[in-house]
């Protein structure tokens, strides 16, 4: 009888444990049931896939990167090779004026902001911009302007007195973590903040390339009009150099990333400039074989016609339409819905101009960078240029053909398009 009670009370007392625990354990883990076995615990709620507007996909694949045709000018600085490249978003055409001048007019306001104090406490208790009062600035008002003096043209560099802003002082600071140098394994034990990169970059377009650019040439007005008149938004942003394009990826993913914190979601991947191979796998538009990002061999369809904005002939600039740049969404797309991936203007791409590249690149998404220092020589800063422009001739609108540029140089003919890579979806299982 003893013994049977003791058992009642053992038995009473492992039940009462167990259910305690059970219930502590599904409180703890979220729902994940406490069965001693392995379920898995989320990041966050069920992922909801991005499409970023302006951009489309271009689909993972494999192509020969390289020319498609003779070498004619026998540099053998892009031998043929075959190259699988990831999927990813693109913008459809290249970045417009209106669309930088989002990022200019960003810039203006958080300096605005910070002199006139426009300031709230974030959530982690650190200040920040109130944009709603930053956004309440009027540029227009005479009180306000004297309130920002520090931003203005000093006295002798305006003409009659008109009181500008100084597009020297729009200057966005940059903060990126390096990969590739904390990657190396003597760099493994050292601290994180070695890697972080931090530096000012002026990010008004050079609107004197029109003027520098070419000599003997009469160009002002598109430096007076071309970034300020709105008859030209929807033409691409030229002027801008490697780093500020790249500060434009940067501000981009930042401003994307603050609207998702905002709606409780998870960050999205960096915006940032493509690779060499991704741009020509893109300009391909699936067309292997083709010179071309429309897929003939000729610059005119059956027509006539000239199929993108570059310099006909011997110099006929207004036969395809435009005597400089046109519209960013001119011509007919590719196949995979990409706009003037040849002509217009040339793009910047992320990747380091080496002639013999080539011969020692991965042929997986191969990438080849260089985080150019300004002290650094010369042919370090160099940065592979794509897709030709309204100032050259039809070899440079070839999918295959390379030229560079320095990085921190600007011109009248080169512009740039963003990229980004999004996580795929999490959708129920087949």
């Amino acid at each position: 009888m003893k013994n049977l009670l003791v058992n009642l009370l053992m038995f009473a007392a492992v039940a009462l444990v167990s259910t305690g625990c059970s219930k502590l354990g599904k409180s703890k883990s979220k729902g994940v049931p406490n069965d001693g076995q392995l379920h898995g615990i989320s990041n966050g709620s069920r992922y909801v896939p991005f499409r970023p507007p302006g951009m489309v996909y271009v689909p993972q694949g494999t192509f020969h990167m390289g020319p498609s045709d003779e070498d004619v000018s026998y540099a053998f600085n892009a031998r043929n090779k075959q190259i699988s490249i990831n999927g990813f978003w693109m913008d459809a055409t290249e970045i417009t004026n209106d669309e930088y001048r989002q990022f200019v007019y960003r810039v203006r306001d958080s300096i605005a902001a910070t002199i006139l104090n426009f300031k709230k406490a974030g959530g982690d208790g650190a200040e920040i911009i109130d944009w709603k009062k930053a956004a309440t600035i009027k540029w227009s008002d005479s009180k306000i302007l004297e309130q920002l003096n520090a931003m203005l043209l000093t006295p002798d560099n305006r003409v009659f007195g008109k009181k500008e802003i100084d597009a020297q002082k729009l200057v966005y600071h940059s903060e990126t973590f390096d990969y590739k140098e904390a990657s190396k394994r003597d760099n493994a034990s050292k601290p994180r903040s070695q890697f972080i990169v931090k530096k000012d970059i002026k990010i008004y377009p050079d609107t004197l390339v029109w003027v520098r650019d070419f000599s003997y040439s009469y160009n002002e007005p598109m430096s007076k009009r071309y970034f300020s008149h709105p008859a030209f938004g929807s033409y691409p942003v030229v002027g801008v150099n490697w780093k500020q394009a790249t500060a434009f990826c940067e501000w981009r993913t930042q401003y994307m990333n603050s609207f998702f914190e905002e709606k409780k979601r998870v960050p999205e991947s960096d915006f940032r400039l493509p690779t060499e191979a991704e741009w020509e796998y893109a300009a391909r538009g699936g067309r292997s074989q083709a010179p071309f990002p429309w897929g003939g061999y000729y610059l005119r369809n059956k027509k006539g016609c000239l199929l993108a904005n570059f310099k006909p002939g011997r110099g006929n600039y207004p036969e395809d339409g435009g005597f400089y740049t046109v519209r960013a969404d001119a011509y007919w797309p590719n196949d995979f819905g990409l706009y003037n991936m040849a002509g217009n203007v040339s793009e910047w791409t992320s990747s380091l101009y080496y002639e013999g590249s080539y011969n020692f690149q991965h042929d997986m998404n191969p990438d080849i960078r260089l985080n150019a220092k300004d002290s650094d020589l010369p042919r370090m800063k160099r940065k592979v240029v794509r897709g030709g422009s309204w100032k050259d001739v039809g070899y440079f609108l070839q999918t295959s053909t390379r030229s560079y540029d320095y990085q921190d140089t600007a011109k009248s003919y080169i512009g740039f398009r963003c990229v980004v890579d999004l996580a795929p979806s999490q959708g129920k299982k087949k």
